[in-house]
């Protein structure tokens, strides 16, 4: 016979390392710009909380946390892209090269690799940027403070993927 309870702690461990896995993988995917990382983080904890609910597991502890989470995943997707443009706006780039740059990264993105992305949206701006300025070094200056922007973004949401793994953590032990 098979002891219910040994394969309970069976089962709530690998979701725990599951989930564990996807929060891993999500907060690596930060490093790439257009890769959801959060959100991927964050389907992670709501495949958890589905599963912990039908199991009956979840306390109101355990959807404040989880809520929480929503919350960091929400302005952690709006405030990546606030912090980039941000630093070009600073720098009296208008929206129609910053929107080109976010574009040309996506598509590229999408249809390439995430690499190639990386690399289209600085290359996009600076091209917006000389074709409306005439100004190879104006451009290049521009172009710098779309990639300062980029790694504030960057280390911004590690900060916050760190935060969702670590509110998991208490989820998980409390």
């Amino acid at each position: 016979m098979t002891d219910p309870t040994g394969l309970q702690v069976f089962a709530e461990s690998l979701l725990g390392a599951l989930t564990l896995l996807v929060l891993l993988s999500g907060l690596i995917g930060l490093l790439v710009p257009v890769f959801p990382g959060l959100t991927v983080m964050w389907f992670g904890t709501l495949f958890y909380a589905i599963v912990q609910g039908i199991s009956g597991n979840m306390t109101w502890v355990s959807w404040l946390l989880f809520f929480l989470i929503t919350l960091l995943m929400i302005g952690g997707n709006i405030v990546d892209n606030i912090i980039i443009a941000k630093h070009v706006r600073d720098k009296d780039v208008p929206w129609s090269s910053i929107i080109w740059a976010f574009a040309a990264g996506l598509i590229l993105s999408l249809f390439f690799t995430p690499i190639v992305g990386i690399i289209a949206s600085p290359v996009a701006l600076y091209l917006a940027e000389w074709r409306r300025l005439n100004d190879k070094t104006t451009a290049l200056a521009n172009t710098k403070a779309w990639m300062t922007g980029w790694g504030w973004s960057v280390a911004a949401r590690l900060g916050i993927g760190f935060l969702m793994i670590l509110l998991w953590g208490l989820w998980v032990w409390l």
